[in-house]
C-alpha cells in the first residue's frame, strides 16, 4: 500500500498534465452530507502501464479509514509537534476507496467523510498534503512546504481559506484570500509548474435535497431534475485564482 502512494505521488508529479479532479458534495435535506474527493489518473496508467507491469505491481481495489492508517504511523506522529499532531487527530474520520489494475489500465482514488452540518466541510487538498506529509515523516524527514517532490504542498495555500455553509435554502463554497501579497507570492513560485497542468481539470459536482433555483455561474449545468449542478474549472485557475471557484447556489422552496 506504501509503496502505492509513492508511485500515485511520483506519477503526479511527472504527469499532472493529465490529472483530472472532482469536488463531489451530497446535501440532505437536515444539512448533513457527504464530501468526496476524487481523482481520475488512467491517463497516468497509460503512459506508465509497462514500467507498472514491468515492476510486478498487482491490480488494487482497497477502501481504508485515515484512522486505521494513522494507526499504523502512531509512532511516527508521536514524535511529531503537537500543532501536527492535530492535524492528523482532525483527519481521523476520512476514508479512502482506491483502484490500481495495470490490465485494464484504472487509477482512481476517492478521498471522503460525512458530515453533520456543511461547515465541518475541510479543503480535501489539505487532507492530501497532511498524508504526503505523513510519508516523509516515516522516516523521521519533514518535507518542506513547497517541496517539489510533494505535488499536494504546492497547492496547500496557507495564504487562503475555504469555507462551506448551507442554511436550508442558501449553500455557498467561498474561498477567502487571507493574504494577498502572499498568494501572489505563492503562485509566482510555481508558474513554472503551470505547463503541467496542461489540460488538467477541477469539477464541482454538487448534489442537493431540492432543485436548484438560481446558481451565481453562467457555465453552471444542471442535472435533468436540477438537483444537481456541476462546474468545471481549469485546474490551473484552482491554484492561481481559487476565489473563481467560490458558488452561491439557491434552492427552491
Amino acid at each position: 500500500m506504501n509503496k502505492f502512494f509513492t508511485l500515485v505521488f511520483g506519477l503526479m508529479t511527472l504527469f499532472l498534465t493529465s490529472c483530472n479532479f472532482s469536488e463531489d458534495v451530497y446535501i440532505n435535506e437536515d444539512g448533513s452530507g457527504k464530501i468526496s474527493f476524487s481523482f481520475d489518473g488512467s491517463q497516468l496508467m497509460q503512459m506508465a502501464g509497462d514500467k507498472i507491469k514491468e515492476d510486478g505491481e498487482k491490480a488494487i481495489d482497497s477502501t481504508f479509514s485515515f484512522k486505521e492508517l494513522f494507526d499504523e504511523k502512531r509512532d511516527s506522529i508521536s514524535k511529531l509537534p503537537a500543532e501536527e499532531q492535530a492535524k492528523f487527530k482532525k483527519l481521523e474520520n476520512f476514508s479512502m476507496h482506491m483502484v490500481m489494475n495495470p490490465e485494464t489500465e484504472q487509477m482512481t482514488f476517492e478521498l471522503f467523510t460525512e458530515f453533520n452540518n456543511a461547515s465541518e466541510m475541510q479543503n480535501m487538498f489539505e487532507a492530501m498534503n497532511t498524508f504526503s506529509e505523513l510519508e516523509g515523516n516515516k522516516k523521521g524527514k519533514k518535507q518542506p512546504i513547497n517541496d517539489p517532490a510533494n505535488p499536494f504542498s504546492q497547492l496547500d495555500n496557507t495564504a487562503t481559506k475555504l469555507n462551506y455553509n448551507f442554511d436550508g435554502k442558501t449553500f455557498t463554497r467561498t474561498v477567502k484570500i487571507l493574504d494577498p501579497e502572499a498568494h501572489q507570492k505563492e503562485a509566482d513560485s510555481i508558474k513554472d509548474m503551470m505547463a503541467m497542468f496542461g489540460s488538467s481539470t477541477y469539477k464541482l459536482n454538487y448534489h442537493f435535497p431540492r432543485p436548484v433555483k438560481s446558481v451565481n455561474n453562467d457555465n453552471a449545468m444542471f442535472s435533468a431534475d436540477r438537483k444537481t449542478i456541476m462546474v468545471e474549472f481549469p485546474f490551473a485557475t484552482y491554484v492561481t485564482d481559487p476565489e473563481a471557484l467560490n458558488l452561491e447556489v439557491i434552492l427552491e422552496d
